[in-house]
């Protein structure tokens, strides 16, 4: 069985598109009616036309989409595919963070579970996270959370100090300083472009730091014919179709034998569960509307603000 051919006539039988997030197996990609960052899908999932909308990303992806498309059906193909960062971050934990400083509003990435957005005042993303900080007052108490390294990014950028949650990506947080220092001297015409999740000195290596959707703008603007990419490096497949002209090198992690970072949580979706997922319209992403609800409002305002 051809599973792309597969998947692409269940798609147009059950009237439902496919949403691929950039750190997706190639192929899940190849099949995507949309891929992008999480914003990006954030903003798609308003506005989607079928009935049934597909994340191929992690669980708290699937999440957001039902938050923004309630009347839709939103399918995940495989219902355990976790966040790291998503589970640094207990609502219990917030709850009683927001207690103990009650005067700070709470901004939280969109790595977060329903139950954190619902306590949350605004959402961002790593794509708007520093224009949503700049457009509050400078003498505005904050916490954010949960990517301590984003958080600390954002308030370098901005002149901020931001109360920062403990949390991080397991997947940025691999790279390894020295070894990209010595990839520079490798390739020492090649920029360094850094996804700010990544811890503070790696970020302080990068020609340019930004979103993964900013990371892939980036190279059209750049007269540089190399990269060095510090991110999951499920972009460099975009990357690769996008700019055949341009050499792409995945940036080295400190364990030796890997030799592509890729976040295990989001490669748990496969194409065989996506023919599976569309076939039985199952797993479904279930959100109590009380919760919906709550969780909607600092998303809204992040849209409205970014």
């Amino acid at each position: 069985m051809n599973l792309k051919e597969e998947i692409l006539k269940l798609k147009k039988e059950k009237n439902a598109c496919i949403m691929a997030h950039y750190y997706q197996d190639n192929d899940i990609q190849d099949v995507a009616d949309y891929i992008g960052d999480s914003l990006a899908l954030a903003k798609i999932a308003i506005n989607v036309k079928e009935d049934i909308i597909v994340v191929c990303g992690v669980n708290f992806m699937g999440e957001t989409a039902k938050i923004l498309s309630p009347n839709k059906k939103v399918l995940i193909p495989d219902i355990k595919a976790g966040c790291s960062l998503a589970d640094s971050c207990n609502p219990k934990d917030l709850k009683r963070l927001k207690e103990k400083y009650p005067d700070y509003k709470v901004i939280s990435y969109v790595n977060t579970t329903a139950e954190v957005k619902a306590l949350t005042d605004i959402v961002v993303t790593s794509s708007n996270a520093k224009k949503i900080v700049d457009s509050l007052p400078k003498d505005a108490k904050l916490i954010f959370g949960p990517d301590k390294n984003l958080g600390g990014y954002i308030n370098k950028v901005t002149g901020r100090n931001m109360l920062l949650w403990e949390g991080g990506c397991h997947v940025h947080q691999r790279f390894s300083y020295s070894k990209i220092k010595d990839l520079k001297k490798k390739y020492p015409d090649a920029e360094i472009l850094v996804h700010p999740e990544c811890k503070k000195e790696v970020t302080e290596l990068a020609d340019f730091a930004g979103s993964t959707l900013a990371i892939l703008n980036y190279v059209e603007k750049s007269s540089a014919k190399k990269f060095i990419v510090v991110t999951e490096c499920g972009i460099l497949h975009q990357m690769k179709i996008k700019y055949p002209d341009r050499e792409f090198i995945a940036a080295p992690v400190e364990e030796d034998n890997i030799e592509c970072n890729k976040c295990e949580y989001m490669r748990q979706n496969t194409l065989e569960k996506l023919y599976q997922c569309l076939k039985n319209e199952s797993p479904e992403i279930i959100i109590d509307e009380k919760l919906r609800k709550e969780a909607i409002k600092p998303i809204d305002a992040m849209l409205k603000l970014s």
